[in-house]
């Protein structure tokens, strides 16, 4: 049985920018409601705590991927993955929310109970090297997975023909230690996503040379390094005030481009590639290095602050190659097209192992629900149907990730909202079958990258009707959000019904 310290009217799992942004609305919006958050690791940051390689930071304005609430007010315009880190610490302090989080509370298994009217959640309590120490149990009725989309475990799995026959050192970014040495070697770089374009000028620095290899390009934009509107505002205005309007300011800013290069792909694809041209010396291979087959947007556009990439490709120690490998060899790897790049590190930085609710098993009335994710659709970007009063919490994939976490865990609250005003005990999203036969089925990420192409049978469905979507924009998110009819697709049961009496 779990204790009364165990029960609470909300459980949010993951301290990361999710869950401490999700910690604050209920704060703001649900006041009344006890709430607690677990977190598997001893510290907050999610993501920005996780990766060491060198160079990582945001691959968005802080703007517009920091907190509404809670102003980034250190000017720099992508800012480090610690001083991400450093800011979510004391964005949670300054709200109490840091009080309200059990670190090294590792969830297993969550089951949901039409009986009891609450999800169980089995958690282990860890030492810092993982050793568990202890296993509780907590009850909520509500629940809030803010834990993304990866595994921090496991990496995407690829194939690259005779790695093992490499005699120097291989490294994924995911694992990345300070034990890695890099200075004074030679290093290719695989991969062409945002990892690799964040690694490449952060090494260049002090290796010898590197070489980022791609077997097809990606579209790389410059953005300022600093914000200088916030902190040009911030001289007459409060900083609250300040932080608002360049908020405002900058999601309109990445609404019209994101638009413009969706509707007008044409005229993207000469704009990305002309700003490319201007910042690289003349004579480089632009159209072979730096034009993707697809449309923008169709894939995410990996950003770069003050064109720091492109700085280093124009200095003597960096280079890109577009190109198939053939085979590693124990000195480098040997490309489809018969040329030898030598190398005495490889890092491959080949993308994400995408699940969701990393490593917890999901049970609805005892039965296992994780493998049928795929065949689910998924309300308004939050919950999934058949599966009761639960939210789960993700951004935006091809534009700056917070404001669509905000928009949905609102989309949550509102459920929550107008179950208890129905005097409803559970929320479940429904569709019968007469309908569900009738639903188109499609992605509920449409971006076109392998590692996400990869996994969509574990990736819930969308029709992309009805409350049956997966927002790819923060105006469409607010619209449902402020205009759509929460009851519509959702089945309400109130508490007499629930106990069956």
């Amino acid at each position: 049985m779990a204790s009364e310290d165990s029960t609470f009217d909300i459980i949010i799992t993951g301290a990361g920018l999710s869950g401490i942004n999700a910690a604050y609305l209920l704060q703001s919006e649900l006041p009344n409601h006890s709430f607690t958050i677990l977190e598997s690791r001893d510290h907050i940051g999610g993501t920005w705590a996780f990766w060491k390689y060198p160079g990582i930071r945001s691959d968005s304005a802080m703007g517009l991927f920091g907190f509404p609430w809670y102003p980034w007010t250190k000017g720099i315009n992508m800012a480090d993955a610690h001083l991400i880190k450093e800011y979510m610490e004391d964005a949670a302090a300054s709200q109490g929310i840091n009080k309200k989080i059990r670190f090294n509370h590792r969830v297993t298994s969550e089951s949901w109970s039409s009986e009891e009217q609450r999800w169980t959640l089995h958690v282990d309590v860890t030492s810092g090297d993982g050793t568990v120490l202890e296993k509780k149990i907590f009850k909520t009725p509500w629940l809030i997975n803010a834990t993304g989309y990866y595994s921090y475990e496991k990496p995407r799995s690829t194939v690259i023909p005779g790695i093992k026959r490499f005699q120097g050192e291989v490294v994924h970014p995911q694992f990345w230690n300070d034990e890695v040495q890099y200075d004074n070697k030679r290093i290719i770089i695989i991969g062409s996503g945002a990892t690799a374009i964040t690694l490449l000028p952060a090494l260049a620095k002090t290796a010898k040379h590197v070489t980022m290899l791609q077997r097809s390009p990606s579209y790389v934009y410059s953005l300022p390094a600093r914000d200088e509107l916030q902190q040009f505002m911030g001289k007459f205005m409060p900083i609250q005030w300040a932080g608002k309007i360049n908020w405002c300011f900058r999601m309109f800013a990445e609404l019209l481009f994101v638009q413009l290069l969706l509707n007008f792909p044409n005229w993207g694809r000469k704009h990305v590639l002309d700003e490319v041209r201007r910042q690289l010396p003349k004579g480089f291979d632009v159209d072979k290095h730096f034009n993707p087959r697809y449309k923008p947007f169709d894939q995410r556009v990996c950003l770069c602050p003050q064109g720091d990439f492109f700085k280093a490709l124009c200095g003597p120690n960096a280079s890109v190659v577009t190109d198939h490998i053939e085979t590693v060899t124990e000195n480098g790897i040997l490309l489809k097209s018969g040329e030898t790049l030598e190398a005495d590190m490889i890092i491959t930085a080949t993308g994400l192992y995408m699940v969701l609710l990393n490593k917890i098993d999901v049970f609805v009335d005892g039965v296992r629900i994780n493998d049928t994710f795929g065949q689910r659709y998924i309300w308004n970007g939050v919950m999934l149907e058949g599966v009761p009063n639960t939210g789960v919490i993700t951004g935006y994939v091809a534009a700056t990730w917070t404001p669509g976490a905000t928009a949905r865990t609102r989309q949550f609250i509102k459920v929550i909202k107008h179950a208890e005003k129905r005097g409803a005990t559970i929320a479940t999203p429904y569709i019968d079958e007469a309908e569900r036969a009738r639903l188109p089925k499609k992605p509920c990420m449409s971006n076109s990258s392998t590692y996400i192409a990869e996994v969509r049978d574990r990736l819930p469905l969308v029709a992309n009707v009805g409350p049956w979507r997966n927002g790819k924009n923060w105006l469409e998110d607010v619209f449902r959000l402020w205009f759509g009819w929460v009851t519509t697709g959702m089945r309400f049961t109130p508490w007499n019904r629930a106990k069956g009496d």
